[in-house]
């Protein structure tokens, strides 16, 4: 599968529906994101079961600033909604294909455990209820 433009009109159906989304944040004055290009496109094609968005920082600014982007190629992942992955630099081929593997492989009933549990314990400390 071909990476994806994702814009401020598509970004959330694609978070929300996509099983498991990939987003790289990139520039065209930035070196290191026209490294990574290549790397990012072909794993694209190896994985035919993930969508690959990629957002152009410079085109989507609102998008890339609600994102928390302060430096680029920043590499973010999604699975099931959920943002599980955030990384900025270029990763080399390997370390994204251990990326790819790692969120194919998380057990996502707990991680959504993890995500209650936490939000719980940050509503008690907020309450002065907790231990």
């Amino acid at each position: 599968m071909a990476t994806i433009d994702l814009t401020n009109d598509n970004f959330t159906s694609h978070v929300e529906n996509d099983d498991i989304l990939l987003v790289d944040f990139w520039a065209s004055w930035c070196g290191p994101c026209q490294q990574f290009a290549p790397t990012y496109e072909a794993a694209s094609e190896a994985h035919p079961d993930v969508t690959f968005g990629s957002i152009n920082t410079e085109e989507q600014r609102e998008l890339a600033s609600a994102a928390g982007i302060q430096s680029i190629p920043t590499l973010m992942a999604f699975r099931e909604g959920i943002l599980v992955f955030a990384q900025p630099g270029a990763l080399p081929p390997q370390a994204l294909e251990q990326v790819i593997t790692g969120v194919k492989g998380l057990d996502m009933d707990d991680v959504r455990r993890q995500i209650a549990d936490a939000q719980e314990s940050e509503a008690e400390a907020g309450t002065g209820t907790g231990t």
